[in-house]
């Protein structure tokens, strides 16, 4: 299993407590009180659930909407449902490696890919969406790039702008990333990218030790 996004890896291996159904009339009121006062999500959680606050980004509207509906609809913080109910994956060991470049490579990195989104045609593929009938309020228009790209089209943000706030949103979303993946236990940190042939052997060998317990 690969990839950047370590909720859906502690849900592969810690499971999913199950919890209340989307709220649509609920939503619309914590939308509608967020864009009247900015932060007000974020307020709310901290007095309702403040462990489920303290790991959700203040920015991060969708994971607040969700934990603040879990913990109105069941009466309780949304970081007790998550604890009650879970099962994990059985069966298995695992490993986890996690990369950890150098903060100035990871952004120069960032920047070079950005870059190279926009120069392949971000903005077309984004105007053939709204041609093809996708409303600028869907949903994958509020993720990274598309979000940007979405607002130069509009004429909200010039294309060099829109380039800055996605490298910038982009650099956020790393670091998030790396706050999370600290709170992974027993994982094993490779300092680089996963294409450099140091960090690749590096892997390997983690791999191998790993596989020899079970040979």
């Amino acid at each position: 299993v690969a990839g950047g996004t370590g909720f859906y890896l502690r849900a592969l291996l810690e499971g999913l407590a199950p919890g209340p159904e989307r709220d649509a009339g609920l939503r619309a009121r914590l939308a509608g009180r967020e864009q009247r006062r900015t932060g007000f999500l974020h307020r709310l959680l901290r007095r309702l659930d403040p462990v489920t606050a303290l790991r959700i980004h203040p920015n991060d509207i969708n994971k607040l909407t969700r934990a603040l509906e879990i913990s109105i609809a069941a009466g309780q913080p949304a970081s007790l449902v998550f604890s009650t109910g879970r099962r994990g994956l059985e069966g298995y060991k695992t490993l986890k490696l996690v990369l950890d470049p150098p903060r100035d490579a990871l952004h120069e990195a960032i920047h070079v890919r950005t870059l190279g989104m926009w120069e392949r045609g971000l903005d077309r593929e984004v105007r053939r969406l709204l041609d093809d009938g996708l409303a600028p309020s869907a949903k994958p228009f509020e993720s990274l790039g598309y979000k940007e790209a979405l607002a130069y089209i509009q004429g909200r943000l010039s294309r060099e702008d829109a380039i800055e706030q996605t490298t910038i949103g982009t650099r956020q979303y790393a670091k998030r990333q790396l706050t999370w993946f600290r709170r992974e236990l027993e994982a094993t940190w490779l300092a680089g990218f996963g294409n450099q042939p140091e960090v690749e052997n590096q892997a390997i060998e983690q791999v191998r030790a790993f596989l020899s317990e079970f040979t």
